[in-house]
């Protein structure tokens, strides 16, 4: 099987660390900017950042459209902390004017681990990846307040839900791509894989 091409949404957060562990799980990883680059994507990762400067962001440059129709394409798609806000279908504690692009049926809470000075690092056990705890970086992350009856919950912490899946639609609270352990870009690649045959 040739080599799935993944895109990084590279309108404003941590985009080179995507690419660098997308590179690292034998995927070609390429940033996207323009609505045309989505063409020929058989994923896409939606990075940590700033939810509200993003949500703008994809307003400005005409990419929010695009980017939910390819939510509702089918095809995998990976949102890590901001990028996990962007695929909730409801948000608590967002601004008014802001914008998600769907895709999981859950309702998520902005900054709800706390602001960056309570950044922390954490063991994080997720189900369907080998090999023990990976260890996730939480920057001003979100948690998961409730999910519908198609949504598995894959990892919690300190009795909140970190990590979800919907179908082809991952995303986790916290940042794997800051840490040198590539095991959930590798379960990524291996949907994304899945999902071409």
């Amino acid at each position: 099987m040739t080599t799935p091409t993944i895109g990084v949404l590279a309108l404003q957060g941590d985009v080179r660390e995507h690419l660098t562990a997308l590179g690292t799980a034998d995927a070609l990883a390429r940033p996207v900017r323009r609505p045309q680059e989505l063409a020929g994507l058989d994923g896409l990762v939606i990075p940590g950042g700033e939810s509200t400067t993003m949500s703008k962001l994809a307003v400005t440059f005409g990419m929010l459209e695009p980017l939910r129709a390819f939510v509702r394409s089918g095809k995998p798609v990976y949102g890590t902390c901001a990028g996990m806000i962007m695929v909730a279908d409801k948000l608590l504690d967002g601004r008014e004017d802001q914008e998600t692009l769907g895709g999981i049926d859950m309702i998520v809470r902005r900054n709800a681990f706390g602001r960056q000075n309570e950044s922390f690092e954490a063991a994080v056990e997720i189900a369907g990846i080998p090999g023990g705890p990976v260890e996730g970086v939480f920057i001003r992350a979100p948690w998961v307040e409730s999910v519908g009856a198609a949504v598995e919950v894959l990892a919690t912490y300190d009795g909140h839900t970190v990590a979800v899946r919907q179908g082809n639609v991952l995303a986790t609270s916290f940042h794997p791509e800051l840490t040198g352990d590539h095991r959930v870009h590798a379960y990524f690649v291996d949907l994304v894989r899945r999902a071409r045959r």
